[in-house]
């Protein structure tokens, strides 16, 4: 059963999405406090996170933009707000998609279930080779070529240039790598990942002092550039 966490602070409201998304397969978490997502995104590791924008304490807006950076799965926005600008302003900050209330149950449903199924086909969708520019990859033979050229990686450079392969143009997270990589939580200290993106770019020869293919996205982690290779 997926976890889904709903900060909304209209209780009734939490409560009816809450029943209904249980009738169909979901267990829904109720967070009200907009200062308190964060640290619940970070306890229950939820699939998914349905963020109101009228929230307590701090708005939706602001949440979405503090739990991006740490929270790879999709997040909605649910919203009375029915402005292009909160909308586009929503999706600048790290939202999947949004639903302008009142929305009918089956359209909630059907958009949560439309995010989850392409987050899981982009995570887990199986591919022996990828090949961007001169960038070649082979998985089964963990094999890298650029330019024709074999380049040799540790283990460790190997599986982080796969997990951006996976997902170009998505920002990664250091706390989302560390965790992919050592199978451990991160500790926010660990600059371990770091470390290892240095020597992963002088190997795939991208400029450390201004990097173009594996780029840092300050405050929020790495970002794989499909159309620099």
């Amino acid at each position: 059963m997926s976890l889904i966490l709903l900060a909304e602070d209209d209780r009734r409201l939490a409560n009816l999405v809450k029943d209904y998304l249980g009738n169909h397969g979901f267990d829904v978490v109720i967070e009200e406090a907009g200062h308190n997502v964060a640290r619940s995104v970070q306890t229950l590791e939820p699939a998914l996170v349905i963020l109101d924008i009228n929230l307590p304490g701090k708005d939706g807006l602001s949440v979405c933009k503090d739990i991006r950076p740490k929270f790879n799965g999709p997040i909605l926005m649910l919203t009375a707000r029915d402005t292009d600008a909160d909308q586009i302003l929503g999706l600048e900050y790290g939202a999947d998609d949004y639903v302008i209330k009142p929305a009918e149950p089956p359209v909630l449903l059907a958009r949560i279930r439309a995010l989850l199924r392409r987050y899981n086909q982009e995570i887990s969708k199986p591919q022996d080779e990828y090949t961007f520019g001169e960038l070649t990859i082979h998985m089964a033979a963990r094999q890298v070529f650029i330019g024709g050229e074999e380049i040799k990686l540790s283990s460790h450079e190997f599986e982080l240039l796969c997990t951006f392969a996976a997902q170009p143009g998505k920002v990664l997270s250091r706390e989302y790598l560390f965790n992919i990589i050592y199978s451990r939580p991160y500790d926010g200290m660990d600059r371990t990942i770091d470390v290892r993106i240095s020597q992963l770019r002088k190997k795939v020869g991208d400029a450390s002092d201004n990097p173009t293919k594996i780029k840092t996205v300050w405050g929020r982690g790495y970002l794989f550039v499909a159309d620099a290779w």
